[in-house]
């Protein structure tokens, strides 16, 4: 049986190549698994976690062997002594790197692909912000439409009525097309709404790298996942967050590189074979066997890895200053956030059980009396504007709750 995910980016694959043609409902869930799936962006940071590990894997490996060969102490005029006439020589020769030095700068490399790791995970928490939020607001205006398509039903019926009392001088004229206006104003909302709705989708469609013409349709039921209200201490932040984790590679891997200089002080090996061909007759032939050690704490030569070893520490303390800054602003931050998020909590709630409710039941009544011939359209047209701007403002207020949401678990790393 195929996982949930791979059945998802399956359909998304038919659906780019136009088999199948009907709209779906897709999940937030399904949506966030096809980014961090096929988004480019991330797919560049493993890419390069890829590379990063292969080169860790010949880090060790010795320079290459060189061999060689040519006429040794040859004479420029001819001579009679055959001990004069120079030899033919075949050379050898290998460089062994210290194995201090070769460990270190394996340890080095791979932790330069931890990094690209960590940065994959930012980067991944960056767009699934993108994709929450582009998502929450399409719900929203999913609910929107809905409102707007109640209001082209309330207001054509209002327009109805009118036309048909006007013959019995029971509406003015004036009133007919001011209903009429409003009727058009609300269809230009509509239009206004589902190009909305297609941005949103655009938006997506782009994050998940699939065709931008794509459509779909989002499970609207979907609900905001549960936060955490109380304070969040340093070491919580250090545990999620992906670009503390990034620092923290960082200053890892800048320590194996200080390390990988200070075993520059190390010296390496180099072993040299050459045997000589006499040219003259008689004379036997001979080898040289030479080994040689470098000597890098010279002063002239160790002052350039201990100034980079110093430099290294400087740049490590600086990413460390960097990491207590990030949490010290996070903690302020998120306190923040929560408090703007109950607050926005309680406006919900209010519009929800307070607020519209009492509209809507001061338009039925001022429509009660309306259809009783015992008050004016322009009335019932004021008490619904009241009651459709109350609705927007209250669907506004969902948006920014969801956004501040979404900023919130951006900080957590959800």
């Amino acid at each position: 049986m195929m996982s949930n995910t791979k059945v998802f980016l399956l359909a998304f694959i038919l659906l780019a190549s136009g088999a199948i043609r009907a709209q779906q409902r897709v999940s937030l869930d399904s949506i966030l698994s096809a980014v961090k799936e096929r988004n480019p962006m991330l797919k560049s940071y493993r890419l390069r976690a890829d590379a990063m590990n292969a080169y860790a894997k010949g880090a060790k490996s010795w320079m290459a062997p060189e061999v060689g060969g040519g006429l040794w102490m040859l004479p420029y005029k001819k001579v009679d002594d055959p001990r004069d006439k120079g030899q033919i020589m075949l050379s050898v020769q290998q460089k062994f790197t210290n194995p201090a030095k070769l460990r270190a700068n394996q340890g080095y490399l791979e932790s330069k692909a931890a990094i690209e790791q960590a940065s994959e995970s930012y980067v991944f928490n960056e767009l699934r912000a993108q994709v929450k939020s582009a998502y929450y607001q399409w719900i929203v205006l999913e609910k929107k439409k809905e409102i707007l398509k109640d209001n082209e039903e309330i207001i054509s019926l209002v327009l109805k009525v009118s036309q048909l009392r006007y013959p019995y001088n029971q509406s003015k004229l004036g009133n007919i097309y001011k209903a009429e206006g409003r009727l058009q104003e609300v269809r230009n909302m509509i239009l206004m709404n589902d190009n909305q709705i297609i941005q949103k989708n655009i938006v997506i469609n782009q994050l998940m790298n699939i065709p931008i013409d794509q459509r779909f349709s989002i499970d609207t039921t979907s609900s905001i996942s549960q936060f955490i209200t109380e304070s969040i201490d340093s070491s919580t932040f250090a545990q999620n967050r992906s670009d503390i984790r990034r620092i923290d590679k960082s200053i890892q891997s800048m320590r194996l590189n200080q390390q990988l200089e200070q075993y520059q002080s190390k010296p390496d090996f180099n072993l040299s074979f050459n045997h000589m061909i006499a040219r003259g007759e008689g004379m036997p032939s001979q080898f040289m066997l030479l080994g040689m050690i470098s000597i890098p704490i010279a002063p002239w030569s160790s002052k350039m890895y201990k100034a980079n070893i110093q430099g290294m520490g400087s740049e490590i303390e600086a990413m460390k200053s960097e990491r207590s800054a990030i949490l010290n602003e996070l903690q302020g931050m998120t306190a923040g956030m929560v408090t703007e998020i109950n607050t926005l909590s309680r406006q919900i709630d209010n519009y929800e059980k307070r607020i519209v409710p009492a509209l809507r039941k001061n338009y039925e009544t001022v429509m009660l009396a309306y259809e009783e011939n015992k008050e004016e359209l322009p009335i019932v047209i004021d008490a619904w504007e009241t009651l459709n701007m109350t609705q927007m403002q209250y669907l506004e207020t969902v948006q920014k709750y969801y956004e501040m949401i979404v900023s919130y678990e951006k900080q957590l790393e959800k």
